[in-house]
């Protein structure tokens, strides 16, 4: 579905990503973890078409990214933070991107969310009195909103309480099920163990390790995923080192 070959960006003087090659498929959440300033956040970007690489390119089916933008409306985009104008009100936000979207009434629609949040008890209140959590689940429906083939999602539950994240969560396992390929920020390793098929570890630019969940639990001999990765991670550190 998405394949990325020598992919390298710099801004300015520092490399951001270092020749990245991967392939992501249909009908698997994919959990991207790393350090601060690893390179997920540029990755995701150049994913998005937000970012243009020095080198490289992103194929979707296919297809070079940048030679058709008809890609994007096949993926749902939920950042860590949303960004949204302070005096539209919640309602108008999610017509607007409707509007915007140019919808017919064949297209598909997805609301699970609106509903499971009770969002729309909230449509007549202005995005800038919206607690964190709040826009978070906003954030989220917008994701889903168009029935995407793909769903980029960073760090999709900060902020959420206990029960809206299990929400998002049972939206995510379900999203998978339907043959969407999912790729998720996460620093909350119980989370990642929950919820994704493989892991991709980014750091200094670089791909340190892209497997299965299973396979990092069964090479590292450990019940606690938390502990296999940093046994992972700290493996290939040593084996760099030397």
């Amino acid at each position: 579905m998405i394949d990325i070959l020598n992919l390298e960006k710099s801004f300015r003087k520092v490399k951001v990503l270092k020749d990245i090659n991967i392939s992501f498929n249909a009908g698997q959440v994919v959990s991207v973890i790393g350090p601060n300033a690893a390179g997920k956040t540029t990755l995701i970007k150049c994913l998005l078409g937000m970012v243009i690489p020095d080198k490289g390119v992103v194929l979707f089916d296919g297809k070079d990214i940048r030679n058709d933008d008809n890609y994007r409306k096949h993926i749902g985009y939920m950042p860590q933070i949303g960004h949204y104008p302070d005096n539209m009100k919640v309602g108008q936000l999610f017509k607007m991107i409707k509007d915007i979207r140019n919808i017919s009434i064949a297209d598909c629609i997805d609301e699970e969310l609106i509903d499971a949040f009770h969002l729309r008890n909230i449509f007549h209140k202005a995005m800038r009195t919206l607690s964190g959590g709040t826009r978070q689940k906003v954030s989220a429906a917008l994701a889903f909103l168009f029935c995407p083939r793909v769903l980029i999602l960073d760090e999709p539950t900060a902020g959420l309480d206990p029960e809206s994240a299990e929400t998002l969560k049972s939206k995510i396992i379900s999203a998978r099920e339907e043959g969407k390929l999912i790729l998720i920020t996460s620093h909350i390793m119980s989370e990642v163990a929950e919820l994704a098929d493989s892991v991709l570890s980014l750091q200094e630019g670089r791909i340190i390790f892209y497997k299965p969940v299973t396979e990092i639990l069964s090479e590292m001999q450990e019940e606690r995923f938390s502990k296999a990765i940093v046994k992972l991670i700290n493996q290939y550190q040593h084996a760099e080192n030397c």
